[in-house]
Formats: C-alpha cells, structure tokens, sequence
C-alpha cells in the first residue's frame, strides 16, 4: 500500500474530528500528538490531573484500530495494543522491559515480557519513579529494543506494520515524592506538550453535558479509523515524500545556532543552553509531519513555527537569574522560554 499525502491530510482530519468529539478544549494539543506519531517520536504530556491526558492516549488506541485487550504476535513475540505503566517510587526497571523469571518446570530461566511490549504505551505520571527505572523506558524508547537475558527483542518492526509511541505524563505542580527528568531524557521525546485548564468557560460546559447522559466513557464509542499498518506507511509517505527545500533548512539550521548563548551573545538573558543537533533533527520531522497533516508534500517555515514550542521548549535551560525576575516557578520557566525562542528570531 502507497499512501498519498492528500490521503494523510484526509485520514488525520477524520481522527482529529474524532477526538475531538470526546476531549474538548485541545485541539491543537491533539494535533501535536499526532504529529509526533507520524513524525516517528514520542511524546511527553505535562499538566494537572483530570485533563484527558490518559482519555487521549486510549482514544487514539481504539481510533488506530488496537484495542487494551488485543494480543498480535509477530514473529513470535507477544504485544499488547496498548499498555498503561503506573509509575512509582518502587518500580523497577524490570516491571518495564520484562525479566528472566526460573521456571521450576524446566529447571532453567524463561524470558517474562514486561508492558513495554506493546503498540502504544502510556507511561503515567513518569516522574514519579526512579531515575534508574525511568531510564530503562528511555532506552527502550531511543533504540526500539530491549534486551532480556542474552535474547534481544524488537519494540519495532515495521514489515509487519508493528510501530512503538510512548506517550509520557507528567504532573510540574506536585514536586514532593518525584524525580524530574534531566534535560538528556526530556531530549528522547520529540515533543512536550503543555496542557492547562479549559481555556473558556464554554468549554467547561461542553465538557459537563458530554458526560451529563453518559454512564460509560465516551471514548468506548469511538470505531476504527485506520489500522497499524497504515501509521507505518504514513510514516513512510512522509520520510519519502514530505520535501524540505534548502530554504527551509536554512531557517532550521539558523533557529537552532541562534539558541545557543555561545554563538549568539544576547540569547544568554533567556538561555544558559540552547537546541543541541538532534533537537534540530526533530524539528525537521515534526515540521514534515505537520505540513503532510496539512497537505502539502513541501514543508515551508511556517510549518517549523507551528511546531517550534512544543519540539524545543525542552530542549533549552532557561536563565535562573530570569526565571527569579519573573518570579520563580513553572509558569515563569515556561514564559522564559516562550520569549527567548521569540526573541532569537530577531537573529536568523
């Protein structure tokens, strides 16, 4: 099967429609989302509980055709269709990747696939466990593989349609009992997606009167839009047929050295450190997803400014002595960066 990029656009529009019957309020956020699927990523949810986070992840899985239940078995190896690991200060990395477990039986060591091992997997509240545990996830998620015991096994294969997206929580307001992830683990996620609140109070309405005559979820409702093997192939589409122009890597390449305090002088008020190389990478792919969303098989600048926070703002640290003059705090992190990435475009 050879898709089109018009047949992208088409089939991601049905999805965002879907999705958005039953998360109201995030449009653009589920955009991202689906974005950072196409483009090969993974992706990190940060917000206050009680916002859909966990609602999106299992709506997506049921719209892609993959159910919580479902087993496929690909040359012998089991995956789930979607997994949910809880994290906690007392997981192991084991819980996650699986383990050799003895079996009495046949007096020797058999391999126990961990959660891990599934299409889609949603990795809650991540902060919360170890930096031990939350590595062995990332690992896995850099190299699509885990290894059990001297056996290697797959988290991706792609001639039989089998992709792997983790979609990770994150709450920034509850920091007692969690272990931030250090800024050379954010950078295996291809976005970090900020979510709030319901930005009007509409919106909350829409939210009450969805629920209001429903005894179950409303995402038990949702059909299959497309199945697995069609996100191996847009993926593919896109990788092939999504051009950048030498312009538009220009642009790219300009944004990411003028991030940097040691190449542009200025940007040390906003940024102690700016976009490393494979930040540049990923915006690249984002940016070519996100134009093929749209429909065009040319990624154009704007399409790199539509998915420039979400691809970098974890990506760079931002100035302590601004953060203190704007108060202090997530908010105040979050407006440094924000306004430094605005303000380095003055330089490109």
């Amino acid at each position: 099967m050879v898709l089109g990029i018009d047949e992208i656009k088409e089939k991601t529009e049905e999805i965002l429609k879907e999705l958005s019957r039953i998360i109201i309020g995030y449009d653009q956020e589920i955009r991202y989302v689906l974005v950072s699927l196409l483009g090969n990523g993974h992706v990190l949810l940060e917000g206050v509980p009680g916002i859909a986070k966990t609602t999106l992840a299992r709506a997506l899985t049921r719209l892609v055709g993959l159910s919580e239940k479902e087993l496929r078995v690909i040359n012998g190896i089991p995956y789930k269709g979607f997994s949910r690991i809880q994290f906690t200060p007392d997981l192991m990395p084991g819980d996650i990747v699986g383990s050799l477990i003895y079996n009495p039986k046949k007096l020797d060591f058999e391999p126990r696939l961990g959660p891990v091992f599934a299409y889609i997997v949603l990795a809650d509240e991540i902060n919360r466990a170890t930096p031990r545990t939350q590595s062995a996830l990332l690992q896995a998620m850099q190299e699509r593989e885990v290894t059990i015991g001297d056996r290697t096994y797959p988290l991706e294969n792609r001639r039989f349609g089998k992709f792997f997206f983790v979609i990770a929580t994150q709450n920034p307001v509850e920091q007692e009992g969690t272990y931030p992830l250090p800024e050379a683990q954010l950078d295996r996620f291809m976005m970090r997606i900020i979510m709030g609140y319901p930005a009007s109070l509409e919106e909350e309405k829409n939210i009450l009167r969805l629920h209001s005559m429903k005894l179950r979820e409303p995402l038990e409702e949702l059909e299959s839009v497309i199945n697995p093997e069609w996100i191996i192939e847009a993926q593919n589409t896109i990788a092939e047929k999504a051009v950048v122009p030498e312009e538009t890597i220009e642009y790219i390449s300009r944004i990411v050295r003028a991030s940097r305090p040691e190449v542009v002088e200025p940007m040390a008020k906003y940024f102690e450190l700016g976009v490393s190389p494979r930040g540049g990478i990923l915006l690249m792919k984002a940016a070519k997803a996100y134009a093929a969303m749209r429909g065009s098989e040319v990624v154009e600048p704007r399409d790199v400014d539509a998915v420039l926070f979400p691809v970098l703002n974890h990506r760079v640290i931002p100035s302590v002595d601004k953060i203190i003059e704007y108060g202090g705090g997530f908010k105040a992190r979050l407006r440094v960066i924000r306004e430094g990435l605005e303000y380095l475009k003055k330089f490109i």
